[in-house]
């Protein structure tokens, strides 16, 4: 069985729910990532992706100047452990139609599994695969 912790990211990015939509993408674009955990202290609160600023924020005239992270995250976040069972985890996110799990341990952030991580590990030799594993190139 291969396990989440096997592949998952531990390079997180975690912001602050009163943080401004501005500063996310700033942030995303600066580590060339595509969503932050949002906690409150080292619980998960939510996530946002570039395309919930775009889609939730922008797209609904919201000022991603003032806009705040809570305002747009995705609340209720389906989280793994790095112990379980990889295909449980692709498995997840098929159901909850999610790209990314947070993995927490003891109820704290400690990583993050996403479709293009599974894809890697699973099927290599997937255009997917092929296209996670490359660098960023924005």
């Amino acid at each position: 069985m291969t396990t989440v912790g096997e592949f998952m990211t531990t390079r997180l990015v975690t912001m602050d729910g009163t943080d401004t939509l501005t500063a996310a993408a700033q942030e995303m674009r600066d580590s060339a990532i595509g969503d932050v955990i949002v906690t409150n202290g080292d619980q998960v609160i939510g996530i946002v992706t570039d395309r919930d600023i775009t889609v939730r924020g922008v797209a609904e005239e919201l000022n991603p100047s003032t806009a705040t992270l809570n305002q747009i995250l995705t609340q209720d976040v389906v989280t793994v452990t790095q112990y379980d069972d990889a295909v449980a985890a692709a498995d997840l996110m098929r159901t909850y139609g999610v790209r990314r799990l947070p993995v927490v341990e003891d109820g704290r952030l400690i990583g993050l599994v996403s479709l293009g991580d599974l894809a890697v590990e699973r099927e290599p030799q997937s255009v997917l695969a092929d296209i996670s594993a490359d660098e960023p190139n924005n």
